[in-house]
């Protein structure tokens, strides 16, 4: 497998995602291939589709300004979160923990990071529609068979650092099931799926970086997958709360003596 990052110039609001990177990449001289897959970062879709909010226009409620003081962020932030959140868990200074679209993440997705001074950007609404959207305006302009991978950055219970995060997939499914396979000596296998998809979003995510990179997207090729028609989003990656060891160890329950 091989990956190559693409750079660009900062796409702007209302630019066609597909052109740019098009174009970025007949510059470099990288060409699709069939069977490659475009690893996209969610903060482009994420200005696509406008979401992008200015601190100051957002009005802190009672309860924002209480989590606010409690984790040490701004209060508009604070409420910006409760906006945007399904839960609340708690969280550390400068951070909460919170469940969206699924994802157990950080201040529910919202980040400062290469935003415009004074604003944040959202998590995209659908991401899965826009990597389905994306796939078939590919496809149609370059007449080959492709998939494609939005990205974002998250979190690893107990690791210290970001790894890629894989928000939707179009094109290719975004895990194996390995249950009822045998390993080298024999034994079936029970619980085992491999999250192919957040694997991948890693390796681009490892050239897309976090800060002045200007790298929003990353071609692979020879990735060990079958493309197919699926689209995937968050929903369909994720694990329900009960089945997460993390999520149900940390359940309130009766003690269990050892």
């Amino acid at each position: 497998m091989k990956l190559f990052p693409i750079k660009t110039d900062i796409i702007k609001q209302g630019e066609n995602i597909v052109d740019a990177i098009l174009k970025a990449m007949e510059k470099q001289g990288l060409v699709l291939d069939e069977g490659d897959i475009l690893a996209l970062a969610s903060k482009i879709i994420a200005y696509a589709e406008n979401r992008i909010v200015k601190l100051d226009e957002v009005k802190p409620s009672k309860n924002a300004e209480k989590i606010a003081s409690e984790f040490a962020i701004p209060s508009h932030l604070a409420e910006l979160i409760i906006r945007e959140a399904e839960k609340i868990y708690g969280g550390v200074e400068k951070a909460v923990l919170t469940l969206k679209d699924c994802i157990l993440t950080p201040n529910a997705g919202i980040d400062n990071k290469n935003a415009p001074e004074g604003t944040v950007v959202l998590w995209p609404k659908n991401p899965q529609k826009w990597a389905e959207n994306i796939r078939e305006e590919i496809m149609r302009k370059t007449r080959r068979k492709v998939a494609v991978l939005i990205v974002d950055s998250g979190l690893r219970p107990l690791r210290l650092g970001t790894t890629g995060l894989a928000l939707a997939v179009a094109g290719f499914k975004p895990t194996k099931d390995y249950r009822g396979e045998k390993d080298l000596f024999g034994k079936k296998l029970t619980i085992t799926l491999h999250a192919v998809a957040d694997d991948l979003a890693s390796a681009a995510h490892l050239l897309m970086g976090e800060t002045r990179e200007k790298i929003p997207a990353v071609l692979i090729k020879g990735a060990p997958v079958n493309l197919e028609s699926g689209v995937y989003g968050p929903e369909d990656m994720a694990l329900p709360p009960e089945q997460c060891i993390f999520m149900n160890s940390f359940k309130p329950k009766q003690k269990i003596k050892y």
